[in-house]
């Protein structure tokens, strides 16, 4: 990872976009992220049904790599040691989400039931 995070400063630096604007980066991440989901517009498919579409994945691919380097762009603009980031979310999401609570076995579609929304409520605080 940090082999990678070189990579992005070595970028920027040489293209003298080093010194880009937190809120640029983080505008530039939401435009990519909605060129993303426009490629799912007016679709619900599954990703087995995305996964054989290979015109698709190459669309998504090109977009997701898109959102993720300016990901990177601002972790490293920042001094973000992105795999400490990471892992400290992945922590907080694994304690947010128990795997009792968050697996359903009912059919119910992930992100419907109510014990992710009592759990959403609860860490969002009162409206």
């Amino acid at each position: 990872m940090k082999e990678f995070e070189t990579q992005i400063k070595d970028h920027l630096e040489e293209r003298g976009w080093d010194n880009l604007r937190p809120s640029d980066l983080a505008k530039s991440i939401i435009i990519e992220g909605a060129e993303l989901l426009e490629i799912f517009q007016w679709e619900n498919l599954p990703a087995e049904k995305i996964k054989q579409n290979s015109e698709k994945i190459g669309r998504i691919k090109k977009e997701l790599a898109d959102v993720m380097i300016y990901c990177f762009d601002m972790a490293v603009t920042l001094d973000i040691d992105v795999l400490a980031m990471l892992n400290e979310k992945l922590i907080q999401i694994r304690n947010k989400y128990p795997i009792n609570i968050s697996k359903s076995s009912n059919g119910v579609e992930p992100g419907t039931e109510d014990a992710y929304w009592n759990i959403k409520n609860q860490y969002r605080g009162p409206n």
